[in-house]
């Protein structure tokens, strides 16, 4: 290859990685303080020109790190959510490894064609997610489960672990609506049961795509490293930005992102 053509191919791979890292950053930012950083760091992928499915995939297994470590940082809530974490467990992981199965069984054409209709999906959760979570300063409760509602929060969640190991992008929010529907009204303390259970989803889906040969691991790395910069160091700046500029800022990304693929 003439030097001329490989320093074009150096260029270009070089601001994809760079392109790659500060959505990861920016999705890592996201997380720490609203949720929603999906929306960024999968369009980001097939921008540069992946696959949409290996984007999909690749995109779970980047962003996996990080929600780990806000898993880690409610573990004092968990100690008093062990009921709601040991009936949801199960259907969590059935559930994601449900949804990983058929979006690697999906062809990439029809994938693609869904896609925008997904971030669309999601984006409209995000946006609506304060009602539909029913955030509210309401004083604690502890929540318990009793007759009916033990099924329906378990089947409740065993769907939106299918969603979620097929795409992911608003799974927190749905989560985060059935527990307020089921009694909870601690923020902390849904946050904590959301996170633990948005890792067991996504990493179990992580776990049966990293067997399956799609993963672009150069990728994925990159964007782990990014997604735990940017929770970790973003974290401030999206504070001092304040949530609602952050929410607003997803929406109109999801948006953008999802009118852009409609056309791409």
């Amino acid at each position: 290859m003439p030097n001329h053509a490989r320093t074009l191919v150096w260029r270009a791979v070089s601001l994809d990685s760079l392109a790659i890292f500060c959505a990861a950053l920016v999705a890592g930012m996201i997380n720490s303080v609203a949720g929603g950083g999906t929306l960024v760091s999968f369009p980001a992928l097939i921008w540069v020109g992946r696959d949409p499915i290996v984007a999909n995939v690749t995109s779970t297994i980047g962003l996996w790190p990080a929600s780990l470590g806000a898993m880690v940082g409610f573990r004092r809530e968990l100690r008093e959510s062990r009921e709601w974490i040991g009936v949801l467990l199960a259907p969590s992981f059935a559930g994601g490894i449900l949804g990983a199965m058929l979006l690697l069984r999906t062809p990439s054409q029809t994938f693609a064609a869904v896609v925008p209709y997904l971030i669309l999906f999601a984006t409209s959760l995000f946006a609506a997610g304060d009602r539909i979570a029913g955030r509210s300063p309401s004083s604690p409760s502890l929540g318990s489960f009793s007759g009916g509602s033990w099924w329906a929060a378990v089947s409740f969640q065993f769907f939106v672990a299918i969603y979620g190991g097929y795409f992911g992008a608003g799974i927190g929010i749905l989560m985060l609506a059935a527990l307020s529907l089921f009694g909870l009204t601690d923020m902390h303390r849904m946050n904590g049961i959301k996170n633990t259970l948005a890792v067991i989803i996504n990493g179990t889906a992580a776990i049966y795509f990293s067997l399956s040969g799609r993963v672009l691991w150069s990728d994925a790395l990159l964007m782990a490293v990014g997604a735990s910069v940017g929770g970790y160091g973003g974290a401030g700046l999206a504070r001092a930005l304040g949530q609602a500029f952050v929410r607003r800022a997803v929406v109109a990304i999801g948006v953008a992102m999802a009118v852009s693929l409609f056309w791409h």
